[in-house]
């Protein structure tokens, strides 16, 4: 099977083949999201925990008895339906004009491509969406619904109904520019998870060929994904906290935070540098399973489809 992308024609490279990658890599990131979004509850109650006593297995706990698994999951379905095949094809176009005479992208034209895509695909989402229709958004509302199943488990009415109540009320109490609320942490986040994700896929999977290890089967595509959760969750771990925080933050005169480096400087002096990566072994849980999904998947649909491998 032809490894990278195809032709510039009418074939993989045309509008078509444009649309058919966008709409296969939708469905994977749906599923993909849905077959982990309990794991990313537990990781961001996690990351809200001030306590350093809060493990992985009583925050879970927690969850369950309070129903919170699944809370915040439709913005988190919103989100990644448009945000994933902007930076996955954009990814894909990237690193084909980085390269020339057939020549393979080297590691830091990979990683660099890998960054910007994440960081085009929120500017993208910024640009051309209405309001139910962003990255940003979206994710903050994901990590407000989540955070209000903890205020359930204590016995507090939950700020949000669902996706429309959220989006109503913080536009009304903090205003439209409320719903950016750690964009720039969310920038930061994207342009290193990017970076760990989609170079550590791409690099991984074309040692394992250029090795013989295996052929571009799902055994190969499986070991591409362990590389990738790993590489992208050490390296955006520390933003994601950052940006878990600054998120959950309400106009109502309790914020704890001014802005990104204040969180970062208080998260450090209050709580130590290990706690830049509260949330690491969820996170990592949930990354890896999640690319699991989305790789096995979207490979396979390519390949049902006629179209060459990533």
């Amino acid at each position: 099977m032809k490894v990278g992308g195809g032709s510039s024609g009418g074939g993989e490279g045309g509008r078509r083949g444009i649309f058919a990658k966008v709409s296969l890599s939708s469905i994977s990131a749906a599923a993909a999201e849905a077959s982990t979004f309990p794991i990313d509850a537990v990781k961001t109650r996690l990351q809200l925990h001030c306590s350093p006593g809060a493990g992985v297995v009583r925050v879970a706990g927690e969850l369950v008895r309070d129903g919170g698994m699944y809370r915040g999951l439709s913005p988190a379905f919103l989100r990644h339906v448009v945000y994933t095949p902007l930076r996955i094809v954009g990814y894909e176009h990237l690193r084909s004009s980085l390269t020339s005479g057939g020549r393979e992208s080297s590691l830091l034209e990979k990683a660099l491509a890998g960054g910007i895509s994440g960081i085009a695909a929120q500017v993208m989402l910024f640009l051309l969406s209405a309001v139910q229709v962003v990255a940003s958004p979206a994710d903050l509302i994901k990590v407000r619904m989540q955070a209000d199943s903890r205020l359930m488990s204590q016995g507090i009415q939950p700020r949000y109904t669902g996706i429309v109540d959220a989006f109503a009320k913080i536009i009304r109490a903090e205003g439209f520019r409320g719903l950016w609320k750690g964009v720039f942490p969310n920038a930061q986040r994207a342009f290193l998870v990017n970076m760990g994700e989609l170079t550590g896929y791409d690099q991984a999977k074309r040692v394992i060929l250029r090795k013989q290890i295996c052929d571009d089967n799902m055994y190969a595509h499986t070991l591409a994904s362990v590389a990738s959760g790993l590489s992208a969750t050490t390296l955006s771990c520390p933003a994601d906290v950052i940006k878990t925080r600054m998120m959950n933050q309400g106009k109502e005169g309790k914020d704890l935070y001014r802005n990104s480096l204040d969180c970062l400087v208080k998260t450090v002096r209050h709580e130590g540098v290990r706690a830049l990566w509260k949330g690491f072994l969820p996170t990592w849980a949930r990354l890896g399973p999640w690319q699991f999904v989305f790789w096995v998947s979207y490979e396979k649909l390519r390949q049902t489809s006629g179209i060459s491998s990533f």
